[in-house]
C-alpha cells in the first residue's frame, strides 16, 4: 500500500538502552522511514551507526551534536549525519521535538555506544525492546579499540533548508536537494494550484506532506493527500503528485544508485549480520 500517516502505525523504542527516543517505522526496500519523538529534556547518548542517517526537523528544538559540531536547531534544518559518524539527538528542556529520521537498510534501525564494536549480527527493533525489557543490555560489553566511530573529518553536516515551517509562502517554486552518499532529502515549496510534479520511478521514494492539498497517483491508486500524509513510491514505480491548494510545502527522501547496488548486491551473509531481511515493527 502506498499510502500511509505515522499515526495509524505502532511507535517503538528504536534503541532503548542509548536513546528515549520513540517513532513508527515505515519500511521500504532500501530505507527506513520514520518520524521521531523524544519528550523535552531527553535525547540520545552519544552513539553510532553503519548505515547514513538524515534529519528533518518539524518541531520543537533539538540540541544536536554530529562529530564535535553542537548546535540547537529548530523546525526546517536538515541534517546530515554520515555512515559511523558519531551524534547524539536531545529535546532541549523548553518542550518535546519530532524530526524525520530516515535510515539506509544496510543495517538495522538499533544503533551502537560510541565505544561499541559493530557486532556480529545487528539486533531488531524487537529483539532490542526485549532484551532491555529484560535486563540484558545493562552491562554491554566495551570494545573502545575496536569501535568504527567517526569524530574528526566530518565537515558541516547541518543545512538550514527553511528559516522556519511558518514562515509566509514563496512567490515562486522552490526545490531544494541535499544528496549524500546512500540517500538523498528534497525539499520542496510549490505556490500555483494544478502544477504536478514527476517523483521519478528509478528510485524508491518517500514524499511527506508539511502543508497543502495535493493529488498524488501511484500507478493505478490516487488519493487525496494532506499534510502528514506519507506516499511510498517502491523503485520502478513513479509517483504524480499535483497540487490542489494554492501552496504546499513537501518533502521527498529516496535511495541513490550507490545504495541500491551495494544491498541488491550483499551476500546472504551481509544480509544476515545488518538483518535486512528482518521487518521492524
Amino acid at each position: 500500500m502506498p499510502f500511509h500517516r505515522f499515526e495509524d502505525l505502532e511507535a517503538n523504542f528504536l534503541t532503548p538502552h542509548l536513546s528515549t527516543g520513540k517513532a513508527p517505522v515505515i519500511e521500504g526496500t532500501y530505507l527506513y522511514f520514520c518520524l521521531i519523538h523524544k519528550v523535552a529534556g531527553t535525547g540520545s547518548e552519544l552513539h553510532y551507526h553503519p548505515n547514513e542517517l538524515l534529519v528533518f526537523q518539524v518541531s520543537g528544538k533539538a540540541d544536536t551534536l554530529v562529530g564535535k559540531d553542537r548546535r540547537i536547531i529548530g523546525p526546517g534544518m536538515f541534517v546530515h549525519v554520515p555512515a559511523y559518524a558519531r551524534h547524539s539527538i536531545r529535546a532541549t528542556e523548553d518542550g518535546s521535538c519530532r524530526y524525520l529520521y530516515i535510515k539506509d537498510k544496510t543495517w538495522t534501525v538499533v544503533g551502537l555506544a560510541e565505544n561499541e564494536a559493530v557486532p556480529e549480527k545487528a539486533m531488531t527493533v524487537d529483539e532490542v525492546n526485549r532484551k532491555y525489557r529484560a535486563g540484558e543490555l545493562n552491562e554491554r560489553k566495551v570494545e573502545a579499540d575496536a569501535s568504527r566511530v567517526v569524530i574528526e573529518g566530518l565537515h558541516t553536516c547541518f543545512y538550514p533548508v527553511i528559516e522556519s515551517l511558518a514562515v509566509p509562502r514563496c512567490s515562486a517554486q522552490r526545490e531544494t536537494w541535499v544528496i549524500g552518499e546512500r540517500l538523498a532529502f528534497g525539499f520542496f515549496e510549490v505556490p500555483s494550484a494544478d502544477q504536478e510534479t514527476l517523483v521519478t520511478g528509478e528510485h524508491e521514494t518517500f514524499t511527506y506532506v508539511l502543508t497543502g492539498t495535493l493529488h498524488c497517483r501511484v500507478e493505478n491508486e490516487r488519493r487525496e493527500i494532506t499534510a502528514g500524509d506519507i506516499v511510498h513510491a517502491p523503485r520502478g514505480t513513479a509517483c504524480r503528485l499535483r497540487v490542489q491548494s494554492d501552496f504546499a510545502r513537501y518533502v521527498t527522501v529516496r535511495s541513490t544508485p550507490y545504495l541500491e547496488h551495494r544491498i541488491d548486491t550483499m551476500s546472504s551473509e551481509e544480509r544476515e549480520q545488518a538483518r535486512i531481511h528482518a521487518k521492524a515493527n
